[in-house]
């Protein structure tokens, strides 16, 4: 097999995964617009014959659909703040300084990564309710959305930060500057790149957080999208075409932000690869 045929098949091999792979999403689209018996037909239509374009309309007042973006960008702002003001530290140290207790602390990082959510929110709800958190939900979930996403950024702004060469920080140390002062003057803007990305990873991350914003917060008005979808599900549940209208308006700005930064995410998360 020559170059040139080989070159084809690979291609004509990504072309087939990805459209696998993106064919759920296809299908949420287009279900949004068929009506609702179109939706139950057999065989199944593959574009609606008249498309409903106002059930994005109808799904977004009379679920109050900007009510829960807006808790979703605000639970998801508030925990990629908390975590980056926490994590670039702790990843700092991690990546500059070795020794037995430094390696002890990473294990634990990444121990803390394999717990799953759903086994974690029983201790933390009992935790937050004894110290009068739960008064404050969207905090409460903050927090927990911290507690449990802050491995995953440690490691890869560590991964980042040993990218960046010591030298130049022994460099700014000998110029006069303070320990300090060369991590914010040398070490952060050249990880920048990394820190940002890894931020976005925990942003798309929070703003589809389900389990802990299920569990702590019980208004309505302040509950997330990811729990205003959950709304829609029950016994007796036929509106789908009004389901897949609603998660195309929650998911299209998350799809739209990884497509525009994915070069940059790319270069995020192999910035450290090489060290």
């Amino acid at each position: 097999m020559n170059g040139a045929t080989r070159d084809r098949l690979m291609l004509a091999i990504a072309v087939v995964m990805a459209a696998i792979y993106l064919f759920p999403l296809y299908w949420m689209y287009i279900t949004a617009l068929k009506s609702g018996s179109e939706v139950f037909a057999t065989p199944p239509s593959f574009w609606p014959a008249a498309p409903q374009w106002s059930t994005y309309a109808f799904v977004w007042e009379s679920r109050n659909m900007g009510r829960y973006l807006w808790n979703s960008l605000v639970i998801a702002v508030g925990s990629v703040a908390l975590i980056s003001v926490l994590g670039v530290g702790c990843a700092y140290v991690l990546a500059r300084y070795r020794n037995a207790w430094v390696d002890v602390g990473l294990f634990l990082i990444l121990m803390l990564q394999v717990l799953p959510a759903s086994l974690m929110i029983t201790p933390i709800f009992v935790g937050f309710s004894q110290i009068g958190m739960l008064e404050y939900p969207r905090l409460a979930v903050i927090v927990a959305i911290a507690a449990k996403s802050m491995p995953f950024f440690v490691v890869l702004v560590r991964a980042t930060f040993m990218s960046v060469p010591q030298e130049l920080e022994e460099a700014a140390l000998v110029d006069g500057n303070s320990r300090i002062g060369a991590f914010f003057s040398i070490v952060l803007p050249l990880a920048r790149n990394g820190i940002l990305v890894s931020a976005l990873l925990i942003f798309m991350q929070a703003f589809g957080e389900f389990v802990y914003s299920k569990s702590i917060i019980q208004a309505v008005e302040l509950q997330p999208a990811s729990v205003g979808l959950n709304s829609f599900m029950g016994p007796n549940t036929n509106e789908w075409n009004n389901i897949t209208a609603y998660a195309t308006m929650y998911v299209t700005p998350i799809l739209a932000i990884f497509v525009l930064l994915q070069r940059r995410i790319v270069s995020g998360l192999t910035s450290g690869a090489l060290k």
